[in-house]
């Protein structure tokens, strides 16, 4: 009896706890769901109160009107390249750093380990002033480097990657030296597959970071044809003041578009990696 009891308790915490992990992912749902149901409103309709999570109207051309009122694809190339050149680099400066901090001995390794470290508790905004002045005697101002050149150093990355490779058992090192390996290959051979999961959960994050970034390209980028996507969605808050603000939700609902896909490609890749790698979201 009382192990039946036991197993009926059990049940029922199963399924309160399923309702409530439900709840809570519509609670999370009902802001995209608004936007995308207010996108596709007609202007006058935009704050019809009570407001709607389904739509009840289909004004496609409101999604037509954002590539009228800016050059979509030309800042969705833009944001694409630089999220792509800033990820790839990203991924490889920090594999490397984290190979040399795990597997090298070196005079004051750990004092700059923990020089990195620092980076993750200093704000952005501190350091923009130092950046600008960089970049601008670099002469890349208003250019793709000044946005990919910072994004290169992740110090978050680092140091996640660090602990994995920590817990590889340098036996596999040792075994491949003996072999006539040298540090390059077994970096690339065996430290390097043996941390992709990790390296995944890194690039996603860092993905989503560069992506989303709108305060260094408001700073740096000061052409129009250069935008990302982001800063170049600011255009359409003008017909905020026309009263149309379902153009400008349709335009926020093309920008989730990219890094949506990009997570459902590789959620299983991020799940591995978060398992794998021990890292707890």
């Amino acid at each position: 009896m009382k192990i039946h009891g036991f197993c009926h308790s059990s049940k029922m915490w199963n399924l309160i706890i399923e309702i409530f992990l439900l709840t809570v992912c519509l609670i999370m749902l009902l802001p995209f769901m608004w936007i995308f149901a207010t996108s596709l409103r007609s202007p006058a309709n935009s704050f019809k109160l009570p407001p709607s999570f389904i739509p009840t109207e289909f004004q496609w051309s409101n999604y037509a009107k954002v590539f009228q009122a800016i050059p979509f694809w030309k800042f969705l190339t833009n944001s694409i390249v630089i999220t792509f050149f800033s990820v790839a680099l990203q991924c490889l400066i920090s594999t490397m750093a984290a190979y040399v901090f795990t597997r090298l001995e070196f005079k004051e390794k750990n004092l700059l380990f923990m020089l990195i470290l620092t980076g993750l508790m200093i704000p952005p905004q501190i350091t923009i002033i130092p950046l600008f002045l960089i970049i601008k005697y670099m002469g890349i101002m208003d250019t793709a480097l000044a946005l990919i050149l910072p994004s290169m150093v992740y110090p978050l990355g680092i140091f996640l990657l660090r602990q994995h490779m920590m817990t590889i058992p340098k036996s596999y090192d040792e075994a491949a030296y003996l072999d006539g390996a040298s540090y390059f290959n077994v970096f690339w051979y065996i430290v390097l597959p043996m941390s992709r999961p990790t390296i995944t959960v890194i690039a996603v994050m860092h993905f989503i970071a560069v992506w989303n970034d709108f305060f260094k390209p408001l700073i740096f980028i000061n052409t129009y044809e250069k935008m990302t996507l982001p800063l170049g969605m600011t255009i359409l808050k003008g017909f905020m003041n026309n009263g149309s603000v379902s153009v400008v939700l349709a335009g926020v609902m093309l920008s989730v578009i990219p890094p949506l896909l990009f997570y459902v490609v590789g959620q299983n890749k991020l799940i591995e990696g978060m398992t794998l790698g021990g890292i707890k979201g």
